[in-house]
């Protein structure tokens, strides 16, 4: 899962930050509403987490440009906690609002809360099944063959979205950017080595592999009639 947080208070996005990250969720910060919308209309979030008063855009002025494309989940933060403008930000469309200063408890709770309306309003999306291989994303729980996986953070994060994705080819740089960060550099070999250490424990001990390299484009999660394809590498 992964979140983005628009927050211009440092000490607040760290702590933040901080907190999702040791829970699993990938996180991106922004410290302005400029670059808030920016990353909000780039990349595909879980929940974003946008405070009102924000320099350069308002969160007010972020959310309405966010809603101009997308329908991503949102939750609003903000000192000001009247009624008045609990109702704003409910009207321009956020998904949620909770005043500062905030429990980070609560914060996590209404983010889960979001996270499993969104996946009830979306096909039940929790729940991904390639072959044998059974995801539970909300449960953060994996099997195959019956068998649960004992998965990091990271490889889970790494599995879920070529699951999500499944059949399509990812290149390593999206994997890249989705399961690390942005500014990930695409020289390292970080995603080879996650790939490896997923195989490992997804296909290696079965003989059906679902985990495939394609050559020069990515890999692709897919249950296949045939053990590979021309242009395929086990890398």
């Amino acid at each position: 899962m992964r979140l983005l947080i628009v927050e211009d208070e440092e000490k607040t996005s760290s702590y933040v930050d901080r907190g999702l990250t040791e829970l699993g969720y990938i996180v991106d910060v922004a410290s302005n509403g400029i670059d808030g919308l920016h990353c909000a209309l780039e990349l595909d979030y879980d929940v974003v987490v946008l405070d009102v008063m924000l320099p350069g855009k308002d969160g007010y002025g972020v959310l309405q440009g966010l809603r101009l494309q997308k329908k991503t989940p949102v939750i609003m933060l903000s000192a000001r906690g009247t009624v008045e403008d609990r109702v704003r930000g409910l009207r321009e469309g956020a998904d949620d609002y909770l005043g500062k200063p905030f429990s980070f408890v609560e914060l996590v709770a209404r983010i889960q809360a979001l996270i499993r309306r969104r996946a009830s309003d979306s096909a039940d999306l929790t729940h991904l099944c390639i072959d044998d291989l059974e995801m539970d994303l909300q449960a953060r729980k994996v099997t195959r063959a019956g068998l649960r996986l004992d998965l990091t953070a990271k490889e889970f994060s790494l599995l879920s979205l070529l699951a999500r994705h499944q059949g399509e080819i990812l290149s390593k740089l999206m994997i890249a950017e989705q399961v690390w960060d942005m500014n990930f550099d695409s020289d390292a070999n970080v995603v080879e080595v996650a790939i490896k250490r997923v195989r490992a424990k997804v296909d290696a001990p079965y003989a059906r592999k679902l985990l495939h390299t394609v050559r020069g484009m990515g890999y692709v999660l897919e249950s296949r009639e045939e053990s590979g394809r021309q242009g395929d590498s086990l890398v």
